[in-house]
């Protein structure tokens, strides 16, 4: 665990120093241990700290209670990211109001600056998790990671189909990193944290309050380059999350629905006022300009992340195909496998979207 750990958590115990404060003065000063080593005087230069907020950093002496914290998460053994580390998500640092530190079960990659949020009811119709499966699956297949917070519905929906096509996912928490919320969302919590991330803001032990998801819901599209909006009420948590994404220069994205459906008022609202209405995953592909290179060929590592998560036998058929159609008795050719057998394969993996199929019983991969 990184040394200057007890300054940044020291840093969000002193009363009235929020996340703007603390972020002006990583700014300044580019160490939390250099904060408390600096003067009264020259703490009060920095933008927004005042005299007394100088004063009640220098008299900061609730050590013992960072003490406890720091045994914690060691005993835990989550990772600690503050502003400055290196790992910190790059496009979170950029916002008006980053968390100061972030605790995480698993891992970030750099390819995880490539990222998209998907968002929704937590009580979704069919349709709902018909749009969120094609969505979340296509663009993991073209290895965007899926960020999401891990709730009921198209969040669960969004982040378990990422993992299922071989891709990756952040879920963001609402509650401590040692809390699993929803509880039966246990296993997925596992498997994000073995194939992404799980972060959180809050100190460990720290239940599922309903005032902590507002602050969730900022990290969720400060990490993302988007956020997608599937299904949502007029009252959604989600609209919260499209909220902070516009105010963080974001690209707010919205799946129509029927004028007669609850679940259709938030994201026909959004629509309303300016949010790209979504189809096809191509809609969001074309609005930001970092993905639209996604479009070509998916890379190796891409293809061996598919290859990992394929049963055997699908593997077998899998591997044997490119970019380029084949015909069905090619793949029965080389795989060995009866032909029945081959063309159930083929089928399974056409209706997960791992491959195509083009006329003349004409095969490739998709990713």
């Amino acid at each position: 665990m990184r040394e200057d750990a007890k300054y940044w958590i020291a840093l969000s115990f002193v009363n009235g120093l929020g996340d703007v404060l603390i972020k002006n003065l990583y700014s300044a000063f580019r160490s939390a241990e250099d904060v408390f080593k600096a003067s009264a005087k020259k703490l009060a230069r920095v933008d927004g700290i005042s005299e007394n907020m100088a004063l009640a950093i220098k008299a900061f002496d609730e050590w013992d209670r960072v003490g406890e914290e720091i045994e914690k998460i060691k005993k835990s053994g989550f990772g600690f990211l503050p502003l400055n580390d290196p790992h910190y998500p790059e496009h979170l640092l950029q916002i008006y109001n980053p968390p100061s530190y972030l605790l995480m079960k698993g891992t970030l990659l750099p390819r995880d600056r490539v990222s998209i949020a998907i968002v929704g009811s937590r009580i979704p119709d069919r349709y709902g998790r018909v749009v969120t499966e094609a969505l979340s699956g296509e663009l993991a297949a073209l290895g965007v990671t899926i960020v999401s917070g891990m709730a009921r519905g198209i969040d669960s929906i969004a982040q378990e189909e990422a993992l299922k096509r071989g891709g990756r996912t952040i879920a963001v928490l609402g509650s401590g990193i040692d809390i699993v919320y929803p509880p039966e969302n246990r296993k997925l919590y596992r498997d994000i944290s073995g194939n992404g991330a799980v972060l959180s803001e809050f100190l460990m032990g720290t239940p599922p309050m309903a005032q902590n998801f507002p602050r969730r819901n900022r990290i969720i599209s400060g990490i993302s380059l988007g956020v997608v909006v599937v299904q949502a009420s007029d009252k959604s948590g989600s609209l919260i999350s499209a909220s902070f994404a516009l105010d963080q220069n974001k690209e707010v994205f919205a799946v129509p629905g029927n004028v007669d459906r609850k679940l259709s008022r938030g994201t026909n609202w959004l629509i309303k006022k300016g949010a790209r209405l979504v189809e096809t995953v191509d809609d969001i592909l074309n609005e930001i300009e970092v993905l639209r290179a996604l479009k070509g060929d998916p890379s190796p590592e891409l293809f061996e992340n598919v290859l990992s998560a394929l049963p055997d036998r699908e593997r077998a058929v899998y591997s044997v195909l490119g970019s380029e159609p084949m015909h069905v008795d090619e793949i029965i050719k080389l795989t060995g496998l009866e032909t029945s057998n081959v063309l159930s394969l083929l089928l399974s993996l056409e209706l997960n979207g791992y491959i195509a199929q083009h006329p003349g019983k004409l095969f490739r991969r998709r990713l």
